[in-house]
């Protein structure tokens, strides 16, 4: 079938044009898009053609913090029926790998993830999809609340790589759209204490509203531990949650946690290779642990949604019809420091 989809031909050359949608197959759902969320890495694919080695070298259809509707379901298909309103998770794995079994199939190196080349996005009327990574919305789950669970996976999955539960004490730097939905899920788990780090004022309001119990406007190392430490009666904190892929922050989060703490890297650093105090590391038995997307987490997004625990509907700063999705591109881009989450609204 003939559909419209924002398609990326290169890098700053984007806009709406006519694709063939497949389909369903056995195991799949054609799904009606409903809401798409612009994420940082649909802006960079837009602006430089590429994200390290993932370069857009064919035509890409862009998108893929996604809900929408099942318009069709494939003859294995059960669990789900036409007319279902869903969330889909935008990560496949292919075939049964040694990370599948253990049930890290983000880890899986034959993964399919929406909108990463050569795999197409969400931004089409229409798409085809694995059934088994469709998720019912239940009725007091909008469709936007249901494209905001994808982006809230990856603080879902950052609060269970650093172990925050009842009382931890935890610092975020950066308060980006990840960061402030690692401030949500950090308030959700049950911190006690949550500082960010951040120097847009938008942002650090923002952060607030979302559950901060305090912030620091700097960026400056000395600046951070100061305060750090005379908000934690300098005992530090359990763990840091890195947002920013600033280099500096980084290095402060070696400081800042206290013995047996833990360092979880969310956000991507320009710089590969950043200056780390091992002994410190190794003396304070510090614990690092990365975020690579997130598994199993699309249940538990839908749920704290649903149930009120936390709210994502602040962070949606901006709407723009599916018609105008360059112009959407175009203001997450460009109003990067003033926006949090720019969302198309399809059909």
């Amino acid at each position: 079938m003939k559909v419209k989809a924002g398609v990326l031909e290169r890098a700053n050359v984007f806009g709406i044009k006519e694709v063939d949608i497949p389909d369903p197959g056995p195991d799949e759902i054609l799904v009606k898009t409903k809401a798409v969320g612009i994420c940082g890495s649909d802006v960079h694919y837009y602006v430089e053609g590429r994200i390290g080695p993932y370069i857009v070298n064919e035509p890409l259809i862009l998108g893929h913090e996604t809900s929408g509707e099942v318009a069709k379901v494939g003859k294995n298909v059960t669990h789900l029926k036409e007319g279902d309103r869903v969330a889909l998770e935008p990560g496949v794995p292919c075939g049964c790998t040694d990370f599948v079994k253990q049930g890290l199939y983000n880890l899986c190196p034959s993964i399919k993830f929406f909108a990463t080349p050569p795999i197409h996005g969400t931004f089409a009327e229409y798409f085809v999809h694995d059934a088994n990574f469709a998720f019912k919305l239940p009725d007091n789950v909008s469709f936007e609340e249901g494209a905001m669970c994808e982006p809230l996976s990856v603080g879902i999955h950052a609060a269970r790589q650093g172990g925050i539960g009842l009382g931890s004490r935890v610092l975020i730097t950066g308060a980006g759209p990840i960061g402030l939905v690692n401030t949500l899920t950090a308030r959700a788990a049950g911190a006690g204490i949550v500082i960010v780090v951040e120097t847009h004022k938008n942002r650090s309001t923002m952060a607030k509203e979302c559950g901060a119990t305090h912030i620091i406007e700097s960026f400056d190392k000395t600046q951070i531990l100061d305060q750090v430490m005379q908000i934690t009666g300098g005992a530090g904190v359990d763990v840091v949650i890195e947002c920013s892929g600033a280099g500096s922050a980084a290095q402060v989060a070696v400081e800042t946690l206290k013995p047996g703490g833990t360092l979880v890297f969310v956000g991507l650093f320009s710089a590969l290779e950043v200056p780390m105090d091992l002994n410190a590391i190794t003396q304070k038995e510090l614990t690092y642990k990365g975020v690579f997307r997130y598994r199993n987490t699309y249940p538990t997004a839908i749920d704290l949604i649903s149930s009120g625990s936390i709210n994502v509907k602040p962070l949606i700063t901006k709407r723009f019809g599916w018609q105008n999705v360059k112009d959407a591109m175009d203001c997450a881009h460009k109003e990067a420091s003033t926006q949090i989450k720019v969302m198309t609204e399809w059909n």
